[in-house]
């Protein structure tokens, strides 16, 4: 079987109140086009947890301390020819230090 990768699935969680600023960030960028559609992504409400070390400047909680707090994940496809930019352009646009960002690569259906 002889696979070729041409489009990743990014995923991301971002505080609610940031979900608009990232999703325009990464759709202006080119993600999230499916044939003749843009813009295309899913969000679904979740709970990251986390525990900033001592050298953290986190944007939500306290240091040292296991923090539960209230995220969207944001799940798009794009081009993998501009993953680098989409991924530059989230990074701008999201609030935390380290963003936990999935890039997964996606095979194609004829390729099965």
């Amino acid at each position: 079987m002889n696979l070729n990768i041409n489009k990743v699935k990014i995923t991301v969680t971002v505080p609610p109140e940031h979900t608009k600023k990232v999703r325009d960030a990464i759709c202006n960028a080119g993600a999230g086009i499916i044939g003749n559609y843009t813009y295309c992504t899913i969000s679904n409400e979740c709970i990251g947890t986390f525990k900033p070390t001592a050298a953290a400047n986190p944007y939500i909680g306290e240091k040292n301390k296991v923090e539960f707090v209230k995220e969207e994940k944001i799940e798009t496809l794009c081009d993998i020819n501009i993953a680098k930019k989409v991924i530059k352009k989230l990074k701008e646009a999201h609030p935390y230090e380290e963003p936990a960002i999935n890039i997964i690569p996606l095979i194609n259906e004829e390729d099965l």
